[in-house]
Parts: C-alpha cells; sequence; structure tokens
C-alpha cells in the first residue's frame, strides 16, 4: 500500500506534467487536447488525451484520409518527443529510456508513454 505522502506527490507530478504537456501539443499542433488523463507507475508515466484532433484533421478523416492524419500526426510526436521527454524528466526527476506515441481517430484519442529508467532495490534513481 501507498503512503498517502506519496499519493499527493504521485497526484502533483501528474498535474505538472499534464499542465506542461498539453501546452507543448498545442504548440506543435495548433491545438492542444480537450481531456488529459495521467498515471504513473513505478517505472511509467503515461497521458491518454481526448478530443486532439483539428477541425481539418476531422475533416480528412470523415473524407477518407484517416491513415493520412494518424501519419501525419506521428510526424507531429517525433517533432515534440523530446520537449515531452524533457517535461517529465524535469517532474519525475528521472531518466525516460523510452518514449512511445500514437493516436486513434474513432474516437479521438492519443497516447504519450514514458518508460523510466528503473530503481534500484533501495527506491534510487540510478541518473
Amino acid at each position: 500500500m501507498q503512503a498517502p505522502d506519496e499519493n499527493i506527490t504521485r497526484g502533483s507530478r501528474a498535474a505538472e506534467i499534464s499542465n506542461r504537456a498539453v501546452p507543448v501539443l498545442h504548440d506543435y499542433t495548433g491545438r492542444g487536447p480537450t481531456r488529459a488523463h495521467m498515471v504513473i507507475n513505478r517505472d511509467s508515466v503515461l497521458i491518454l488525451l481526448g478530443d486532439t484532433l483539428t477541425k481539418g484533421e476531422r475533416t480528412l478523416a470523415a473524407d477518407g484520409q484517416a491513415q493520412f492524419v494518424l501519419d501525419m500526426r506521428h510526424r507531429f510526436q517525433m517533432a515534440m518527443r523530446e520537449d515531452l521527454i524533457a517535461t517529465v524528466e524535469q517532474v519525475m526527476e528521472r531518466k525516460v529510456v523510452a518514449f512511445i506515441s500514437d493516436n486513434h481517430i474513432d474516437p479521438d484519442m492519443a497516447s504519450e508513454v514514458f518508460v523510466l529508467e528503473p530503481l534500484s532495490d533501495d527506491g534510487a534513481s540510478a541518473q
């Protein structure tokens, strides 16, 4: 069972990551998601985003261009990769060893997954 202060720390870190990541997405794509849900585990951070697509992207997807929209979104994710990783590393005070990002058209969702460098047995980061 987690100590209450660990839950508070995890919650404040989740809020900080969300508050910093959503503007990054907006800066790169011209529109940020309207929903974000964070999950932080011992060695990973997951951001689930909802309502991410621009009006133009939704129009293209409805017109049969969903794969084009997904490909374009993947390019955005690779372009903003370093900024998102830096945000998670700063807030979590741990190195990100893997970044996995993907989008889904219907429903309009995205996920950003950050795998953190494992903690040692005593709970210390190797960073």
